[in-house]
C-alpha cells in the first residue's frame, strides 16, 4: 500500500528516537506533520501494540491506518517508499557498518542517555520539571507537580531496563566519555560517520546526543568541556534539508577512516560483550545478565529486544555475498566486533 504525504508522526521532544526520525524526515525532504504525545490528535488515532516513541500512522496491506513504531525498521520502510536522499549507503559493505553503528547508538548509547537523565539529581529535577510541559504548556504549576513526580518515579524504577545501576554506572559513563573523544576525532576529518553525507548511524547518534549533549545537565557539561565540536554538530545535524548529497560523498570500502575503526573498537569493547551475554541469558531464561565489560562487572535484567538486535545483525551479516562478508570481516578484525559473528 502506497504511503501518502504528509506523514503523521506522534512524538515528544525529549525522546531521542523522535529526534532521530524527525531529523531523517527533514533531511530526506519528506513532508510530515508531528503531533504531540497526549494531545487530542494523538488520542484520536490507533494505538500501537507497544507504546513507543515515535509512532507513525501508516497504511497496512488493506489500506487501514495502523500505528507503527521502532525507528530502525521505520526508516528502512521510508527508504522503500520514497526515492532520493537515501540514508542507507549503496555499497553493501559500508551499509553493514552503518547498520552496526546505528544499532550501537540505539541500544548502547541510549544506556548513557537514560542513565544520566535519571541517575543524577540535577538531571532528574530538570527532566521531571520539563517533560510534562512538552505535552501541555498551558497548565498551572500545581497541576504539573503530581505529573512530574509520577514521571520521575516511573523512569527511575525503569533504570533496570537499560542496565543502569550502581554496578554498571562506571562502565556506562566511561564509555560515554570515550565516545565523545572518538567521535570528536572523527568529525575533525569528515562531517558524518559515513563520509560527507549522513547515514542511518549518523541519525542514530544524533537522536541520543540531542539528549546527552543538548538537554541533560551532567552529560551536556562533559560534552561542552571536552568536545564542543559535538555540541555544534548535534544542533547543525538536526536540520539538513539544505544539503545536496552526492553518491561520491559516501566513504568507500577501500578507504575506511582510522577514526571510524576506532569507533568500531568502542562498539567491540562494550556493546559486543553485552549483546553476547544478554542473548545467552535470554536463551537460558536466566533472571540476570552477569558478565564483565571493559574489565568491570556488569549486571542487569535480560532484555529480549536486544537479543533480537543481535539476531538481526547476524542475519544481515549472513545475507552479504561471500566477498562482501569477507571485506566486512576484514574491517571488523581486531575491533572486538568480530565476536558477534564468530
Amino acid at each position: 500500500m502506497t504511503v501518502s504525504t504528509p506523514l503523521w508522526m506522534m512524538g515528544a521532544p525529549g525522546s531521542p528516537y523522535t529526534r532521530k526520525m524527525r531529523a531523517i524526515l527533514r533531511y530526506r525532504l519528506i513532508p510530515f506533520r508531528m503531533i504531540v504525545q497526549g494531545s487530542e490528535a494523538h488520542l484520536a488515532r490507533p494505538r500501537p501494540k507497544v507504546g513507543l516513541l515515535p509512532t507513525f500512522y501508516l497504511p497496512d496491506e488493506s489500506g487501514q491506518e495502523v500505528a507503527v513504531t521502532d525507528s530502525t525498521p521505520l526508516l528502512r520502510r521510508l527508504e522503500e517508499e520514497f526515492e532520493g536522499r537515501s540514508v542507507i549507503p549503496t555499497d553493501p559493505v559500508v551499509a553493514f557498518l552503518d547498520a552496526l553503528l546505528e544499532d550501537f547508538a540505539d541500544e548502547w548509547l541510549t544506556k548513557a542517555m537514560f542513565h544520566y537523565r535519571w541517575h543524577y539529581r540535577a538531571d532528574i529535577d530538570k527532566a521531571a520539571s520539563i517533560l510534562p510541559l512538552w505535552q501541555k504548556v498551558d497548565v498551572a504549576d500545581e497541576e504539573v507537580k503530581p505529573l512530574s513526580d509520577f514521571i520521575a518515579k516511573r523512569q527511575i524504577e525503569r533504570l533496570w531496563v537499560v542496565g543502569s545501576n550502581d554496578t554498571t554506572a562506571p562502565v556506562i559513563e566511561s564509555s560515554y566519555q570515550r565516545l565523545l573523544h572518538l567521535f570528536d576525532a572523527h568529525l575533525q576529518t569528515q562531517p558524518f560517520l559515513m563520509g560527507h553525507r549522513p547515514g542511518s548511524s549518523d541519525f542514530g547518534f544524533l537522536g541520543q546526543l540531542t539528549c546527552l549533549v543538548l538537554f541533560d545537565p551532567t552529560p551536556a557539561a562533559i560534552a561542552v568541556e571536552t568536545a564542543p565540536r559535538i555540541y555544534a554538530w548535534v544542533e547543525w545535524a538536526e536540520e539538513l534539508s539544505g544539503m545536496e548529497p552526492k553518491e561520491e560523498d559516501w566513504i568507500t570500502r577501500d578507504a575506511i577512516p582510522p577514526t571510524l575503526r576506532a569507533l568500531l573498537g568502542e562498539v567491540g569493547r562494550v556493546y559486543a560483550p553485552f549483546l553476547l551475554a544478554n542473548a545467552e541469558a535470554v536463551e537460558q531464561g536466566a533472571e540476570r545478565v552477569e558478565t564483565t565489560i571493559d574489565d568491570r562487572p556488569w549486571t542487569q535484567k535480560p532484555f529480549p529486544y536486544q537479543a533480537k538486535c543481535l539476531r538481526w545483525l547476524r542475519e544481515h551479516h549472513a545475507s552479504l555475498s561471500a566477498d562482501d562478508r569477507a571485506r566486512v570481516d576484514g574491517i571488523l578484525s581486531g575491533t572486538g566486533c568480530e565476536a558477534l559473528f564468530a
